[in-house]
């Protein structure tokens, strides 16, 4: 699917600790927290990503250390507690009300007191037996209850009240709203919506392998006989070493989708609206109806219902029938008409209130499906019309005027946000307003392009205008006016919308009070990109120049600075390290900015200070940013930087930032430190200033050369010095706030909630006395200087974005600081290529990254702060390491998204030339060059449905902006990947060899499904769902039949929920503490908060269902993991997509859960179920791949099938060895998983064989003294003794013929505890019972361990750790 946030990952771009489960890419590191003790998880923002995932959950939920946590509970806890107590008055008890509907019994009804009466409403019109009302009020003691009052407001309402609902007369609203539900609940069960990506709805397939709901219903006996009827026979492409990739699974039919027939037709009819004189009797509306009997009816909708009245299509009669029917609800009247209405419509709704609520709420963000079966196209008179109005004015809530977003999302911001249940509104109003803006502005750049929408300047060509519609301003990624002709013409008019929307996050993630950014979406859709932004006050009524007051509308040729903005923007300026700055205006004045010089400020009509165009928020890149007469550092140039990119807005990643000021920092200390201890040392002796220079000096040269063993140091895990670890803590961990503060007031009062580099504080903290003299003054001085902070007695260090900016002139007065700023930049490239790229390389090396698909890759190297120009760069990095083969599944992943990346960028220009109605052709036969080995893939020219030739020549060139409509005609595979080759190499300087699909897929071992995959995802494209047969060479693989639509790519901003996050860190550290019962607390306290933010639908909440899930199987409620565990897989389908990586991880959780509850079949179901989607999605060589597969091949082992268990067991041996070496735990693992198989099956000469190997592997690792050795070498005499009694009984039996005495062997069916036994340990559970004084002495031992840990002094297997709750598989 196309997330939603395709490119952009959900975090607020820095790593922060604050990004729950990536919404590109959450469970791309899941189970695989694999590192080997995970240390100082070095996750390129320095974050340690350590022990703190429970469950290894999201793409490295930055949760602090459990350590830092302690110390870092001041700040945590403090707010906690008072946290706590606020929730526990938000969740005032519920109570019980009766509902009496007529025609029904009373029934009741659980309701809350902050619920509002439209609540109810909801629910009703929701219930099997009321769905069928709309239009009613509900009434206690005969007074109509206000629909937007809250529940405890209402006088005499308490427990057991009896509220009645009674009808109320229609108006034409009423009658619309009520046909529209009615509508909706026909179409309750068709799929239609989901694929054609309308009205956030998406799919989901989990209820097909489940039968329906898990729990009770599911449950099977672990009877020995019941095992039989189980058929564990998985389709032939799923078996190991299948090389066929089907597409028909990736949506399995469900039988209940044949929808049943209610109703052939419903429309409006075409008598609307009525006359005057029929108004007067109370007529609003006309409906036309054919029922499943074929009878043609017409329906008056009037103020008191509707009825049949006289008319036919031709004549029109608006008297009533006889009889009338008269019904308050039109599905009472159809049942007394239609008797198959009547029984379809029952049978519907039962269908309809069985299904999970997850697999029917909407989703917070449209996420599209790239494949959909072909949809019959049925009459519907709602969305006729809703195309007609084209939705403009019809946003149901607020009557009769279109939204103003701008005002929404600028009050929403300005909320009070003093105590939690403030905050809760505030950030609900917030992400409500922003799903819904993102809603309208996908819906508005898509109406742009297609051509419904009329330009703000109709007489400028095409490319130049813009438009406004729904109140939001939308503009073309072109240059504009030569705007951008310095920085890169259309290349930086394109990459400016990405980089303004990264400025926009980072602002409003920082969230200042009084400081404004405008809404901000861009939309790529059919090649073309479209920013949406929302409008700010007055501004169209002025000329540009008149309203900037601070910043510059020409790149720095005349600056404006304002104090108001200076002071707004300085608030930013830490969080964000934004420097302050002067630079020369047209007057050669100095001019004093707090941003880049692009950044402007306008004050609005309504009085709030605005910033826009933050295009240049963080510092540029001067890797890929050549500049005369620089020199850039070694490191960088020895990887052939600087390179030419096409253009000039290349700025570095927020997270990069962010890693690159920790580095610094823990640098600085540990200078500082060094220091000190030699003043200390030479107190006696009087030779300490020289010393201090010198340490000093080095650095300065080139602090990226000379301290590569400090990089090293803390890059990797090891020589950090506990203090120096702890106090970075204190940085960015506990700062979890750096990007959410909760709060523009809160900033000053609480330091170490406002970024990373807060260190006078804690330094001062650590050497108070010292401070005071004068010679640690000069320490701390000389380590600043060292490290490039800007301030001289405290660590600070701030980056100018101006630097290198074409136009941009500084004051003679800053020459210096100017030229410190450029070597800062200098060192920040150089960490970026010296350090990052080899710490994601190493993650991927220990598997604590480990990427399954184009977007999780893409995750993983923006979460270090590597932007996806550098993948060529990282490619060459992989291809050079001695490991390279343990790389294999990350080089195939980069390969395949370099190819499908430059692929995206030609289909851009080759759209863009493509008029409407070449659409399917053009996009097929762009397919057909990319991925089919059928040499000449001709264009299929649409054979013009309509006219004659003669008419249609003049028409086709009638086209704007184009000449020759049928140039993407003439495309073929050989120029296209000559195309690809060359757009690789001067894009991303990497280098293809190749010249056709066939050769790429034979030498980089890809699929040709999988470049599928990640083509359409990228640009949109939505295909038929059917076996394509790509290697045919004799017709090409697509027809236009085959391309059903083209959907928008979207990126946006995701507001965050700051307090459930808070809650749900705290919850996991008390996990990693030991303390389950209180983490679970505040885990579901997290959970509640999200749903109060979000909505029941989102990915952070996917994220907590999963933990919360581990937690209940951990502590033994397998019934309750399931239910947790479903609702995770429903909504990862839903959120992120039906084939996400993240949706596979939720897959293989459930099935274990389902295995544990004795429900075995469908666990296997499951388990195929995520090795198909894993098939399809990386291919069967990848290291997540053994682990699924020891899943399968030990439940396999539990139901007796030793043969195919024994395929997929001895499959994961093979992948683990070549992933984690020949002497890893896990292939030790694996051997003895195959070992117990072969005993089963009485093969024990081959059971012993793999035993021993596994034996090896053991005594080598961990010594003889260890219990897996221990446990290995009893399993081998166990072994070897059966291997001997079977042998004698042979002889036996050749020696005395048929009247042997034979004694019984024992053939050991495996239990199923010892089954489940296994599954826990591969899946990285593991349990112990423990006594109050064993708990007593683990906390003590984990804490211990912890500081062994900071010190990297910890390097043992996971297999003997206390308590390993962490999604860990035990490795070495």
């Amino acid at each position: 699917m196309v997330s939603k946030t395709d490119d952009i990952p959900a975090s607020v771009p820095n790593c922060n600790p604050v990004d729950l489960a990536d919404e590109a890419g959450d469970g791309a590191q899941d189970s695989n927290e694999t590192s080997k003790t995970r240390l100082k998880d070095s996750c390129g923002c320095g974050h340690s990503a350590d022990t703190a995932m429970v469950n290894g959950d999201g793409a490295h939920e930055h949760t602090e250390e459990a350590d830092s946590k302690q110390d870092g509970n001041s700040e945590t806890d403090g707010g906690d507690e008072s946290n706590e107590q606020e929730v526990i008055v938000i969740q005032d008890t519920g109570f019980t009300v009766k509902i009496q509907a007529p025609g029904t019994e009373p029934f009741d009804l659980q309701v809350s007191p902050q619920e509002m009466v439209q609540e109810i409403h909801q629910v009703l019109m929701d219930r099997e037996d009321t769905c069928h009302r709309t239009c009613f009020s509900l009434q206690l003691d005969g007074n109509v209850l206000d629909n937007f009052a809250e529940l405890k407001s209402i006088e005499g309402l308490q427990e057991g009240s009896l509220l009645k609902v009674v009808e109320e007369p229609y108006t034409v609203r009423e009658a619309r709203i009520h046909v529209r539900h009615i509508r909706d609940l026909l179409k309750s069960l068709d799929p239609s919506d989901a694929y054609n990506g309308v009205d956030c709805n998406s799919l989901s397939f989990l209820s097909i392998f489940t039968d329906g709901d898990l729990g009770e219903s599911g449950k099977r006996k672990k009877k020995g006989n019941e095992l039989e009827q189980i058929d564990c026979t998985p389709p032939e492409h799923i078996l190991p070493g299948s090389k066929d990739r089907p597409l028909i699974p990736l949506q399995p039919q469900n039988k209940d989708l044949k929808p049943m027939q209610c109703l052939k037709v419903l429309t409006m009819s075409g008598w609307n609206p009525p006359p005057g004189n029929r108004k007067m009797h109370g007529d609003l509306m006309y409906l036309y109806m054919v029922t499943v009997e074929e009878r043609h009816i017409s329906l008056t909708a009037s103020t008191r219902g509707f009825y049949l009245n006289q008319s036919t299509t031709y004549t029109f009669n608006p008297k009533p029938a006889n009889p009338s029917f008269l019904s308050h609800s039109l599905v009472e009247l159809l049942s007394q008409i239609s008797p198959a209405f009547k029984k379809n419509f029952t049978a519907l709704q039962k269908k309809r209130v069985q299904r999970h609520p997850f697999e029917r709420i909407a989703t917070p963000f449209q996420v599209y499906s790239w494949t959909a079966p072909q949809v019959d196209h049925a009459m519907d008179c709602v969305r006729a019309e809703d195309a007609y109005t084209s939705r403009l004015g019809y946003e149901e809530h607020i009557p009769g005027q279109t939204r103003d977003w701008n005002e929404e999302l600028q009050t929403t911001r300005e909320l009070p946000r003093k105590n939690l249940p403030e905050r809760l509104l505030r950030e609900r109003a917030i992400f409500k307003v922003h799903s819904d803006f993102a809603a309208a502005a996908t819906r508005g750049a898509m109406a742009v392009i297609d051509g419904n929408v009329m330009a703000i300047n109709p007489g400028e060509e095409t490319r130049m205008q813009m438009f406004i519609w729904n109140n939001i301003f939308f503009s073309l990624g072109f240059d504009v006016r030569d705007h951008y002709r310095e920085l890169g013409g259309d290349a930086a008019a394109h990459a400016a919308p990405t980089n303004d929307l990264n400025g926009v996050r980072a602002y409003g993630a920082v969230d200042v009070e009084g400081l404004y950014t405008l809404g901000t979406v861009v939309v790529d859709y059919r090649g073309y990109r479209v920013t949406a932004q929302s409008i700010i006050p007055g501004i169209l009524e002025r000329e540009q120049e008149q309203s900037v007051i601070y910043g510059s509308i020409d790149f720095g040729k005349t600056v404006v600075s304002h104090s108001k903005y200076l002071e707004l923007l300085e608030k930013t300026s830490r969080p964000l390290k934004v420097h302050r700055h002067n630079v020369l205006n047209e007057k050669d004045e100095s001019v004093e900015l707090c941003s880049s010089v692009e950044c402007k400020g306008i004050i609005g009509n309504d009085g709030r200070h605005y910033i826009l165009d933050l295009l240049r928020t963080f510092p540029p890149d001067l890797n890929f940013l050549p500049v005369d007469g620089e020199e850039l550092s070694p490191e960088s140039q020895r990887q052939g930087f600087p390179r030419q990119h096409r253009h000039r807005l290349a700025c570095l990643r927020q997270e990069l930032i962010e890693a690159f000021v920790e580095h610094r920092y823990l640098l600085f200390m540990k200078m500082a430190a060094l220091q000190l201890m030699q003043q200390k040392a030479n107190k006696e002796a009087k030779t300490d200033l020289p010393a201090i220079t010198e340490t000093a000096e080095a650095p300065s040269e080139s602090t990226a050369d000379t301290t590569k063993t400090q990089t090293a140091a803390s890059e990797s895990p090891s020589a950090t010095e506990a203090s120096t670890d702890s106090t970075s803590q204190t940085e960015d961990n506990t700062s979890a706030a750096s990007q959410e503060t909760t709060g523009g007031e809160e900033n000053s009062s609480k330091p170490a909630t406002n970024g990373p580099v807060e260190p006078a504080a804690t330094l001062n903290g650590e050497c108070k006395s010292p401070l005071e003299d004068p010679k640690s003054r000069e320490v701390v001085l000389n380590a600043c200087k060292a490290v490039g902070s800007i301030s001289t007695t405290s660590f600070d260090i701030r980056f100018n974005p101006d630097i290198f900016s074409p136009g941009v002139r500084f004051p003679d007065d800053s020459t210096d600081d100017v030229q410190k700023q450029k070597q800062l930049l200098k060192d920040a490239a150089a960490f970026l290529v010296s350090c990052q790229i080899p710490s994601l390389v190493k993650d991927c090396l220990d598997h604590s990254a480990l990427p399954m698909d184009g977007a999780t890759l893409t995750e993983a190297l923006r979460q270090r702060g590597i932007n996806i120009r550098y993948l060529g760069t990282v490619l060459e990095f992989v291809d050079k390491t001695p490991a390279k083969t343990q790389l294999e599944h990350f080089y195939r992943i980069g390969i395949s998204e370099l190819i499908t990346r430059c692929a995206k960028h030609i289909f851009k220009t080759y759209l863009q030339g493509v008029e409407l109605s070449a659409l399917s052709a053009a996009v097929s036969h762009f397919l057909n060059c990319f991925l089919s080995s059928f040499p000449d893939a001709v264009a299929h020219l649409p054979p013009d449905e309509l006219v004659s030739r003669r008419k249609s020549r003049k028409r086709r060139n009638r086209v704007p902006g184009s000449g020759d409509n049928t140039a993407w005609a003439s495309l073929t595979p050989s120029e296209l990947w000559k195309n690809i080759a060359s757009e690789a190499k001067s894009y991303y300087h990497f280098t293809v060899h190749c010249e056709s699909v066939d050769q790429v897929v034979e030498k980089y071992g890809l699929q040709k499904t999988t470049l599928l995959r990640e083509i359409s995802v990228k640009t949109g494209i939505q295909i038929l769902i059917k076996e394509y047969n790509f290697d045919s060479r004799h017709k090409p693989a697509f027809t236009e039949e085959d391309i059903l639509n083209i959907f928008p790519v979207v990126k946006h901003v995701n507001p965050k929920a700051s307090d459930a996050f808070h809650f749900f860190q705290s919850g996991q550290a008390k996990v990693q503490q030991g303390f389950l019962k209180e983490g679970c607390e505040l885990i579901n306290e997290a959970l509640n908060l999200f749903n109060n933010v979000y909505g029941a639908m989102h990915v952070e909440i996917c994220a907590c269902l999963r933990l919360l899930a581990r937690l209940n199987y951990i502590m033994g409620d397998h019934p309750e993991a399931l239910s947790n565990q479903q609702k995770a897989v429903l909504m990862s389908e839903r959120v992120l997509g039906i084939e996400h990586p993240n949706t596979v991880q939720e897959y293989m959780h459930l099935a274990l859960y389902c295995f544990a509850n004795g429900q075995l079949s469908t666990a296997l179901k499951l388990l195929y179920r995520a090795r198909y989607l894993m098939l399809l999605v990386s291919g069967e060589d990848h290291p997540e791949m053994a682990l699924l597969d020891s899943n399968i091949g030990l439940v396999l082992h539990g139901v007796m099938e030793y043969d195919l268990s024994l395929r997929f067991l001895e499959n994961a041996l093979t992948i683990n060895t070549k992933y984690h070496g020949p002497r890893s735990l896990k292939v030790a693992l694996s051997h003895h998983l195959v070992a117990r198989v072969y005993e089963s099956k009485a093969e024990f000469r081959s059971a012993l064989q793999h035993e021993k190997e596994g034996y090896t592997i053991y005594k080598n690792q961990m010594g003889e003294a260890h219990e897996k050795t221990k446990e290995s070498s009893e399993f081998l005499k166990y072994l070897t003794q059966q291997a001997v009694a079977l042998q004698r009984t042979m002889n036996e039996i050749y020696k005395n013929g048929s009247n042997a005495s034979i004694t019984p062997l024992k053939f050991t069916a495996p239990s199923m505890a010892s089954v489940l036994e296994q599954l826990n340990i591969i899946n990285g559970i593991i349990f112990i019972p423990l006594s109050q004084k064993d708990l007593e002495n683990l906390k003590a031992e984990v804490q211990r361990r912890q500081q062994l840990q900071e010190l990297g002094k910890i390097e043992e297997p996971t297999e003997d750790r206390p308590l390993e709750l962490e999604d860990r598989i035990p490795i070495d």
